[in-house]
Parts: structure tokens; C-alpha cells; sequence
């Protein structure tokens, strides 16, 4: 049966509000905690310094991370100044190109029309959408292993053998920069996939379409000289990040990030929400191809559910488990749910009747939301209703949005089943980032902006600031200052470990100091500034949120 025609002056018109609202809403809430904070202020003091090979934080070696995501975003604030669009820009960009890498990928792979369906599911996948404008390494990665995926399924589609050599590069090239971006995981996630595919699948010539020597010697090029140099300058570095980041973060639960085995699964399900029935059809027909060919020549469904599946078990069963971590299986899902929507488009049996009571269901589940809205801030104190309330608003404008968008790709379904998708998706993209961007509603309390407002013109550029029992992420980048921590290092525990004189151990110590710097200021909690002026400490609040008390000597404000 004839396909009907992509209509690309259509796909365009959504692709261009797609795009502005994607850029537009980078800027719209303030950073915070922890990820969006510390890898801001990380690139910021990566600027200042113009050490571009030892990264730090608060000053502190911080080896947990290559520096790809700290390069990128050092490099943004160097072009277009230091602020939150900007830091959330690399994330926001590699999102979106992913996104229009998939769209090529099944058009090349499939149809044109099964790319442009492709993107749409990733487009409007909850979790992608959310992850895109947030500033962490789960989207740089994702992006990353998204580029050796779509580059791999382009090499074995490629007749010539020049073309699949130069893809297999590109692989490689997108591993090495997986690897930059969050260590070896970006070279091991796609090695246990190649290897559970062709065992599965039991073919073994594919081996030979790897390019393995020149890979390798491309990954080598790309990744090695920034170990090599950092391990120069940091002995301490190759124990630290390949044992405690790597192994003992798979094998124990030292992180204090433990899960049970299905940890993922709800993130899974609800974060690829909208075309989940799609997936399922296309892993189905994967199945049904390994089960009647135990031996075929290639299977992209086949090794994208491969992608899928392995992914999900390795982080399933590894003792450090994060949500951002199943995103590396996102555009693998939206390349399935592409080919599954565009074959039932060419067939078009009972199409319009079922993709009617798939857009209904979703009127239904927003119908159903409101019943939930009394529990945001169900556990909020006092002096947070105010902010939830604010927020239930946008929750609930992000509901009717979803129920309307559902609605008309339900109405639209008969007459026109490419306008009915691009509704539905479309109404899923903006519920997801009105409930994203609002929650700058609660946001704002936690990314101390306000509070670096109040205090930073009174804090002389070379005073010594000290974090007493705290480690805050985002008042730092606001304030453009780096901290000396005490007692409690959290996270910076490998950093003050290296440089001891650099920090203070205890909490007497800093009160023995503090009594002999009068020209220190520090940061606290609310309860710790009570506790030590109990005990008499000279002290003199200068600035205070909700979270949060700054305080300077005495001697300072005479």
C-alpha cells in the first residue's frame, strides 16, 4: 500500500515553535542543587583559574567526572558570559541534536516519514524534554552514546564500504567523547550491547564491520591525551577515578544511591510515557524476526532493543542508581516507536479507531491528575505553602494542556493522522515544560540567588568565606566565590583528603580561627548560627533566605 506523503511545510511549522520554546525556556528558572549548581560553578572556576586540565570545585580536586561538560560550558561562559542559560546550554544543545540526529537516522534506516516521527518521540519523551534543560552529564552522555548508536545503524545500512568505514569512525569518535563525558561507561555501555547482539543473534561476521584498529586508535587520540596529562599532574588521580568512581560505585553502595533491581522501570515507563504502546509493537516484531531467524544478517530493531534492554539491566543491578541514569536509552526508544508509528501509518488498519482511544486514554489520565493536586506540598512547611501554592498553578495549566492537545489529536485522527500525531506530541512537550519551567516556583528558594543578592557587594573579593557543616551548590556560583569548608567536606571528601591544610577538620578549629580572622565571613544553616551563638561566638548576621545565613565578624562592620 502506497504511504501517504510527508507534509514538510507542517513538520517544519512545529519544528520551528519546537525549537524557540526548547532555546527559550533554557533561562527561565534559577540553578539548583546539586548537579546544576556544582558543574556551573565548576566551569566558572575552571575560567577563572585557566587550569583546563585539573578540574576543581570550591577550589578542591574533583576527579568524579572527565571534564568534557566543564570544557563546553567553560568555553560558553568565555563566548556569552557567565549565567544560567548559559549554563544550561550544552545539555539544551546536544538534546536537541540528538533529537534530529534520530530524525535522520530513521529516515535514512527506514522512511523520511519514520524520521520525523522519530523525533517527535523523542521530542515530547518526558524525560528528555526535562533532562534537555537541565544542567547535568546525563544528557551530554545520552547525546553522546546516541551519536555511536545512530552512527553504528548508519555503518551497517551503508552498501560501500568506504561510507561504513567512515560512519564506524564517527562511532568511535562519539564514544570517545561519551568517555570525556562521564568515563569508561561511554566506551562499556556499547560494548556489552555489540556483544549480547551478536551472541544473541549468533553473528559473528559483523565483527569485521567495526573498523576496530582505526576505532581504537581514534578513541585513543580523542581520550588519552587529558588522562595522561591529569595523571602527570595528579598521581592520584588513576586510583581515585578508575576504582572508586568505577567499579566500587557499580559493586557497592558507599554512594548511599541504592535501589531495588526495578528502580528504573517507573522512570522507564513514565519517562517514554506517550509512546510506550509503539515501542512495544516494534520490540514484538524484533522478537518475532530472532525467534523465525535465529540467524539474520542484521536486525536494527533487533539491536535496538539490544540497546534497550542491556542498558536497563546493567544499571539495574549496579549499586549506584540515579534516574538520569536509564536516559542513555531514550533515543533507542524513540527510533523504535518511529518505525512502529510509521508501518502502522502504511498499513492503516483500524489506525484512526486505535490511535483515537490512545489520545482519549491520555484526556482520561489528565482528567484524573486533578484528583492528585493536594498532595504538592502535601509535607510543606509554613513558610513554603506560598511557593507550592504557586506552583499547583502551574501544574494544573500543564494538566489542561495535555488533556486539550489530547483531545484535538483524538478529533484529528480520522482526516489527518500526521496533524493528529504532531498534536499529540506537541501536547506532551508543552505539559512537561510548563511543569519544568515552573518549578522555579519552588526552585528559587534552593538556588540561593537571592541570597547572593544580599550579601555579595558586602563581601570583599579577597575575605575568606567559610562553609561551616555545609555544602552548598548554588549560592557559590552566584556569589562568584569559592568556599573553605568545615568539618562536613560531603562530597569534596577526596579533595580536602589531598590538601588538608586547605580546609578546616572540626568545628573547634574554625571557632579558634574565626575568633583570630576578624576579616572572615561564613556560611550556615539557620540551627548552626543559633548553636554557635550560644556558645558566644562574635558573629553578625549580613544576609539570610530560608536555608541559609551568611554571617561576617563584628570586627567588619564597625
Amino acid at each position: 500500500m502506497n504511504k501517504p506523503p510527508v507534509k514538510l511545510g507542517l513538520a517544519f511549522a512545529v519544528l520551528v515553535v519546537y525549537t524557540i520554546i526548547w532555546f527559550g525556556t533554557l533561562n527561565y528558572r534559577h540553578l539548583i542543587p546539586s548537579d546544576e549548581g556544582r558543574y556551573a560553578e565548576m566551569a566558572r572556576e575552571m575560567l577563572a583559574s585557566g587550569d583546563w586540565i585539573t578540574p576543581r570545585y570550591h577550589d578542591y580536586l574533583y576527579f568524579e567526572k572527565p571534564p568534557l561538560h566543564i570544557w563546553a560550558t567553560a568555553v560558553i561562559f568565555q563566548v556569552f558570559g557567565i549565567g544560567e542559560w548559559q549554563a544550561r546550554l550544552w545539555s539544551g544543545l546536544l538534546g536537541y541534536l540528538t533529537i534530529l540526529l534520530v530524525g535522520f537516522t530513521a529516515w535514512r534506516l527506514y522512511s523520511p516519514r519514520a524520521g520525523l516521527l522519530a523525533a517527535v518521540a523523542l521530542g515530547s519523551a518526558p524525560m528528555w524534554v526535562v533532562g534537555g534543560h537541565f544542567n547535568s552529564l546525563d544528557t551530554g552522555l545520552s547525546a553522546c552514546l546516541a551519536a555511536a548508536l545512530c552512527t553504528f545503524l548508519l555503518a551497517q545500512a551503508s552498501p560501500e564500504t568506504r561510507t561504513r568505514s567512515r560512519w564506524m569512525l564517527g562511532c568511535w569518535a562519539a564514544m570517545a567523547c561519551a568517555t570525556l563525558s562521564k568515563g569508561l561507561i561511554g566506551i562499556a555501555l556499547p560494548a556489552m550491547v555489540f556483544v549480547v547482539y551478536s551472541t544473541a543473534t549468533w553473528n559473528w561476521q559483523i565483527w569485521k564491520s567495526l573498523s576496530l584498529l582505526k576505532g581504537l586508535l581514534l578513541l585513543l587520540a580523542i581520550t588519552a591525551p587529558w588522562f595522561i596529562l591529569v595523571s602527570l599532574r595528579n598521581p592520584e588521580f588513576a586510583q581515585f577515578f578508575f576504582i572508586n568512581e568505577h567499579f566500587q560505585r557499580f559493586t557497592q553502595e558507599e554512594h548511599s544511591r541504592p535501589g531495588p533491581i526495578y528502580f528504573f522501570l517507573p522512570f522507564l515507563l513514565l519517562g517514554f510515557l506517550p509512546w510506550l504502546p509503539q515501542v512495544g509493537s516494534a520490540m514484538w516484531q524484533a522478537w518475532q524476526q530472532f525467534r523465525t531467524q535465529r540467524r539474520i544478517q542484521f536486525s536494527s530493531l533487533g539491536l535496538l532493543s539490544c540497546w534497550v534492554l542491556v542498558i536497563l539491566g546493567f544499571f539495574s543491578v549496579s549499586q549506584s542508581k540515579l534516574p538520569g541514569y536509564i536516559m542513555p536509552t531514550f533515543p533507542a526508544l524513540a527510533l523504535l516507536a518511529g518505525y512502529a508509528i510509521d508501518r502502522s501509518l502504511g498499513e492503516r488498519t483500524h489506525l484512526s479507531t486505535y490511535w483515537k482511544v490512545q489520545a482519549l486514554f491520555f484526556v482520561v489520565l489528565g482528567c484524573v491528575g486533578f484528583a492528585f493536586l493536594p498532595l504538592i506540598g502535601f509535607e510543606a512547611k509554613p513558610d513554603e505553602l506560598l511557593a507550592y501554592a504557586s506552583y499547583t498553578q502551574w501544574v494544573i495549566t500543564a494538566l489542561l494542556m495535555l488533556i486539550l492537545f489530547s483531545l484535538a489529536a483524538a478529533l484529528l485522527a480520522k482526516r489527518n493522522a500526521l496533524a493528529s500525531i504532531y498534536c499529540y506530541a506537541l501536547g506532551f512537550f508543552f505539559t512537561c515544560t510548563i511543569a519544568g519551567t515552573g518549578h522555579e516556583a519552588l526552585g528559587r528558594a534552593v538556588s540561593g540567588v537571592d541570597l547572593a543578592a544580599q550579601v555579595k557587594a558586602q563581601i570583599p573579593r579577597d575575605a575568606t568565606i567559610y562553609s561551616v557543616r555545609i555544602l552548598d551548590h548554588t549560592f557559590p556560583f552566584y556569589l562568584g566565590r569559592t568556599m573553605v569548608m568545615v568539618e562536613f567536606p560531603d562530597e569534596l571528601e577526596f579533595g580536602v583528603k589531598q590538601e588538608p591544610k586547605r580546609w578546616v577538620p572540626t568545628l573547634d578549629e574554625f571557632i579558634e580561627r574565626w575568633q583570630n580572622e576578624p576579616t572572615a565571613y561564613a556560611l550556615m544553616v539557620p540551627e548552626q548560627y543559633l548553636a554557635l551563638q550560644k556558645l558566644g561566638l562574635p558573629m553578625q548576621e549580613i544576609g539570610r533566605d530560608s536555608r541559609r545565613v551568611v554571617v561576617a565578624h563584628p570586627s567588619l562592620r564597625k
